[in-house]
């Protein structure tokens, strides 16, 4: 297993031992120390980075073969290597031997030694069967932050004293912690500045208020039509107010049944023989148009395919094509004579007329188209009015009777008429939908100026409130694209009152002082007091931090 070797020098105190043993990264730390080690050989320091090592997660090993100190590292139960590559183990207290030119105190020397056995041990300082580890040693809390820094100190006592039970004094030394004290020291100096920073916000830039006068003020009302002016400007005198407008186009559809039918077939066809047994015709000549109606006796109606010219040459027998009105099979087989030639011309049937096939088919009647035209003009347009509204998005005053709907001719797919192949067919309306609003800015301009037009001395009245929450726009015309609305609106007047005075007469005043200074005054009715923070009882100084805001008598 991977292992970190600490080499202790001579002068390392315990503070600079325990510093190597946090720096060490490996979880098994061999600590060699030197020749005559006088930290190591105490059984507190020992015990105490024993302590402390554990605490960190890691283990010790000493690689030593100095028996006293051996004899200190069993009573810790701290495991000992003779080297390097040894195997570490825990020494048994009875084989240690102490050699006397170790710098090892031999309790049973001391004056205080005669004594050991009198005095009462609660710990096991004395050897005992399973070791003799000091419940002083126990003790020591090297993981408590708010301990204090004195630790007791237990002499090392030689084998044979410890045998004797010889008791182990105690005395203490501090041990100062710096980075703790260094620590603690930086903190106080940043919270004493934090604590300054705070204070001087606190007093200095936070401090503000906000006076609120309510003065007696009469109503005022408003009520004009204008112009909607497009992108032209606001004027009050040629009553002029800029508009706005959202407009949307699109196409409105809805399906329905076809409800006509047509034949679809072929046409009969066949040919038209045209003489005449009057000499003057024939001298004179005659022309039968193309496209002339013939009909039969049974009332089957032909149309000549080419004009015919009847003359002296030929007025016996002129032949052209004919083709029935209607398709269907109800035209074939006609023959005999025709009527609907010019006057003393005969018209005869050539052979019998053939062809004619049906196909009876779904076709949109006219009546169908006018009847879906119905159910789509009458649908609701809410929902179109709500979208293009919601597209004034700064506040806008919207003109509700505004709202107009321009619909292009309707178009039917496939058209009067024509097949549907499955018997449904469509319709198509293309919309514009259109929505016109003024400006809040542009409409609170031209109420101003229409209060002010009705102040008599501008001295000592002014405008409070223009009445803009609650103004009303109706009645609106579009004649020639000349627009128009009614404006209504009803204002506030009142007297006149300087800020600045106001300011100067507050600052540094408490609240009651404010009440009782600005309710002197002449057209002011209340008086209340907003102070920026909880802890601001005093107007600042400062005018610059002090509002005034004004309020109508019925707000």
């Amino acid at each position: 297993m991977n292992k970190d070797v600490i080499y202790i020098d001579v002068d390392d105190d315990v503070t600079a031992i325990i510093g190597k043993i946090k720096k060490a990264k490996e979880k098994i730390v061999a600590v060699v120390p030197p020749k005559r080690a006088g930290t190591l050989q105490s059984a507190v320091n020992l015990r105490l980075l024993d302590r402390m090592a554990k605490a960190d997660n890691k283990q010790l090993v000493l690689i030593t073969n100095n028996v006293a100190l051996i004899a200190l590292a069993a009573n810790s139960l701290i495991p000992v290597a003779k080297n390097l590559q040894s195997k570490p183990e825990i020494a048994e207290i009875a084989a240690i031997a102490i050699d006397d030119s170790d710098d090892i105190i031999d309790g049973a020397d001391l004056p205080v030694g005669d004594h050991a056995n009198s005095i009462k041990v609660k710990d096991s300082t004395r050897p005992t069967s399973t070791g003799v580890r000091s419940d002083a040693i126990d003790s020591i809390n090297v993981d408590d932050e708010n301990a204090t820094d004195e630790l007791p100190i237990v002499a090392a006592a030689s084998y044979g004293a410890l045998k004797r039970g010889a008791k182990t004094s105690k005395s203490k030394i501090k041990i100062p912690n710096f980075d703790k004290f260094r620590k603690r020291l930086f903190l106080g100096i940043g919270g004493a500045v934090l604590l300054a920073a705070l204070l001087i916000w606190m007093f200095v830039f936070a401090p503000a208020a906000t006076i609120i006068v309510t003065a007696a003020t009469t109503p005022s009302p408003v009520s004009a039509s204008v112009k909607l002016g497009g992108t032209a400007a606001t004027d009050f005198k040629t009553g002029v107010v800029k508009s706005l407008s959202q407009s949307e186009k699109k196409d409105e559809t809805i399906g329905f049944d076809a409800t006509g039918t047509k034949d679809l077939g072929t046409p009969a066809t066949g040919i038209v023989k045209f003489s005449t047994s009057d000499a003057s015709t024939a001298i004179n000549g005659a022309t039968i148009p193309a496209g002339t109606q013939l009909t039969t006796t049974s009332g089957l109606v032909f149309t000549t395919d080419s004009a015919a010219v009847v003359n002296s040459q030929n007025y016996q027998n002129v032949q052209v094509g004919i083709t029935a009105s209607h398709s269907g099979t109800d035209y074939n087989g006609a023959s005999g004579s025709l009527s609907g030639a010019p006057s003393k011309i005969a018209a005869n049937i050539v052979n019998n007329t053939a062809g004619g096939t049906s196909k009876i088919v779904k076709v949109p009647s006219q009546a169908d188209i006018d009847q879906a035209t119905g159910q789509l003009i009458g649908k609701s347009t809410d929902a179109e009015k709500k979208i293009l509204s919601a597209k004034f998005t700064n506040g806008e005053k919207i003109i509700d009777s505004s709202f107009t709907v321009d619909r292009a001719p309707a178009v039917s797919a496939p058209a009067v008429n024509a097949e549907a192949t499955s018997g449904k067919a469509t319709l198509t309306i293309s919309t514009t939908y259109t929505i016109y609003a003024i400006a809040s800015a542009d409409l609170e301009s031209y109420l101003n100026s229409s209060l002010n037009a009705q102040i008599t001395d501008a001295s000592s009245q002014k405008v409070y409130d223009t009445g803009i929450k609650n103004a009303g726009l109706s009645n609106f015309t579009n004649e020639g694209g000349a627009m128009t609305v009614a404006v209504t609106a009803t204002g506030q007047i009142g007297p006149k009152i300087d800020e600045t005075q106001i300011k100067n007469q507050v600052k540094g005043k408490i609240y009651g002082e404010v009440q009782s200074t600005l309710q002197q005054i002449k057209g002011i009715q209340n008086v209340d007091v907003k102070f920026s923070y909880f802890w601001v009882r005093t107007v600042p100084n400062n005018t610059n931090k002090i509002n005034i805001q004004f309020q109508v008598q019925n707000g």
